[in-house]
């Protein structure tokens, strides 16, 4: 696990949702309405770093994609892949990037010559946003089909699973739905509403105050597995009883969504290189690193216009 004061909000995700636990009961909430389809107990981590050699007249491309958490397991005894794919930030073009996760997956499977049928996938993405998600959840939403030709065009859906909008009551495990809740209350600015999770895991409390950018509220949170909300939000109150205090949260929160959105356009913008080069340099990797957000809004308008890393350098140096 990355040490907290590292984490990134896409960090945070995943090191909650690596809890075989947490992830039953998150999927089982968002899925099967509360249903106790998936059991924890039966969950097996899937290596999902999807290699795919693609040869072309010109060169062979080594294209790879690495998802959030996949795990395996069996629903009535059919052997299947979940996943959760986390998004702090809107991304237009979360369809393909899931289809194309998918596919390369299933091309991955059709190689295992053991495999005598294929494993079904589902992907859900975790948005963890302040916005409203309102790009395309269908690959069909991209297009203008012609009427003749709808019944031909293949389509490709995504499930987006907004947290602010998440039925907590769907939840089976406490601490899994107190984090849940915990995130909910933190976007809403409801500090009374975080006294009601009587012990919440230390930890996870953390991790929601950084996927909202709340840095703030751990600043003086007491030590322990376990914190007891009342006493710890009484003592975080003092400070929020004068207008400086309220303030200081809001900037606090602001800077933290700045950074998970800056960390969110560095990671996107390397994906669209590695399709469109086949390879980024470490070289190329320190210079994205350091890119002001500026640099890289301009980089992401020239995406389609790159053909080389030297193309990448000149915007961004």
């Amino acid at each position: 696990m990355e040490p907290l004061n590292k984490l990134t909000a896409d960090g945070a995700c995943r090191t909650v949702f690596s809890n075989d636990v947490s992830f039953a009961s998150f999927y089982n909430a968002a899925i099967f309405e509360g249903k106790q389809i998936i059991h924890p107990e039966r969950l097996v981590r899937y290596e999902n770093d999807i290699s795919f050699l693609i040869n072309d007249s010109k060169r062979a491309e080594d294209k790879k994609r690495r998802r959030d958490i996949v795990v395996k397991t069996d629903v009535d005894g059919v052997c299947c892949l979940f996943s959760i794919e986390h998004q702090s930030t809107i991304d237009k073009n979360m369809v393909i990037r899931c289809g194309n996760y998918e596919m390369l997956e299933y091309l991955k499977q059709l190689k295992n010559k053991k495999l005598k049928r294929l494993v079904p996938q589902v992907i859900i993405v975790f948005y963890t946003g302040d916005k409203k998600w309102n790009t395309p959840l269908e690959l069909n939403d991209y297009f203008d089909i012609p009427e003749e030709l709808k019944e031909y065009v293949n389509d490709w859906k995504i499930k987006v699973v907004d947290v602010k909008e998440i039925d907590t009551s769907k939840i089976k495990d406490e601490q899994t739905r107190y984090f849940i809740e915990a995130i909910q209350e933190m976007y809403k600015g409801n500090f009374e509403g975080l006294h009601r999770r009587i012990k919440m895991n230390r930890d996870n409390f953390i991790y929601a105050a950084i996927i909202t950018g709340s840095l703030d509220l751990i600043k003086d949170l007491p030590e322990g597995d376990e914190i007891d909300m009342c006493e710890g939000m009484e003592r975080m109150a003092e400070g929020f009883r004068s207008e400086g205090r309220k303030q200081g949260i809001l900037v606090g929160r602001n800077e933290g969504r700045k950074e998970g959105k800056l960390e969110e356009k560095r990671s996107t913008l390397k994906e669209q290189l590695i399709i469109k080069l086949g390879a980024v340099s470490s070289r190329l990797e320190e210079q994205l690193t350091n890119a002001s957000l500026e640099k890289l809004n301009v980089l992401t308008r020239n995406i389609f216009d790159i053909t080389s890393e030297e193309d990448v350098l000149r915007i961004i140096h």
